[in-house]
């Protein structure tokens, strides 16, 4: 069931089963006890109330997301969201993974459970394109060296190419590409090698680009472009 209604892009299957343990989603008026529930369509499924549909075909969406909101449904504490900012009549859309707070640029939105996970996944290897405006002292050479990964505090992560790409006194931009895509690692890379960053944006997710989406604006990555794409995927 968990899967199903994510594909049908009611929720993310984490979402999903934290819905079905608030008793939101019945099945013939009888609420669901478990995720693990089986299911060969969404006949008569409801999510408060109201009947699911079955998912058409997977669309992508891009979000020039601006600093000050959560990539989150809710938040406990109040705080904005994604949701407040995205334009009234789009369908029901789940983030392609996260970005934080204070970071800013791309954020992939889409209608399909089943194409978020492929794209959040590190096996799958979709390529993520930072830039950060940094204080302090770094040289190429240390940036080059993230290429083999790092190990900060226990955690490890993958391969990095990271390129500086202008610098005025102690003040720079540095351009990282990244596969992984954990939480904060840009942040804490960098913040690891003694850099202070003020600024950050994902210009990039796989071969969608940010390009001049104005901030806070959403658009609809034509239907072609996301089947060739998806045809890539590992």
């Amino acid at each position: 069931m968990a899967k199903l209604l994510a594909r049908a892009g009611v929720a993310s299957r984490r979402e999903v089963e934290r819905m079905i343990g608030e008793g939101r989603i019945s099945v013939g008026g009888t609420p669901v006890e478990t995720p693990a529930t089986l299911l060969t369509s969404l006949k008569d499924v409801t999510v408060d109330g109201k009947p699911v549909t079955a998912a058409g075909s997977a669309r992508l969406f891009r979000f020039h997301k601006p600093t000050g909101v959560l990539t989150a449904a809710s938040d406990p504490k109040g705080r904005p969201t994604i949701y407040d900012r995205l334009p009234k009549g789009l369908p029901r859309l789940m983030p392609v993974g996260r970005l934080d707070m204070n970071t800013e640029g791309l954020l992939l939105l889409t209608t399909d459970g089943g194409l978020k996970r492929q794209l959040e996944l590190p096996s799958t290897g979709v390529e993520r394109t930072y830039r950060a405006r940094v204080f302090g002292d770094v040289s190429q050479t240390q940036l080059e060296e993230l290429i083999h990964g790092i190990e900060i505090e226990g955690m490890r992560y993958g391969p990095i190419d990271a390129n500086l790409e202008r610098r005025t006194g102690r003040n720079g931009w540095i351009e990282m590409r990244l596969a992984e895509g954990k939480n904060r690692e840009v942040r804490r890379v960098l913040e690891h090698l003694g850099l202070e960053v003020s600024r950050l944006i994902r210009t990039a997710y796989g071969p969608f680009a940010l390009g001049d989406l104005p901030r806070g604006a959403v658009d609809e990555i034509h239907g072609n472009d996301l089947a060739t794409f998806r045809k890539t995927l590992k």
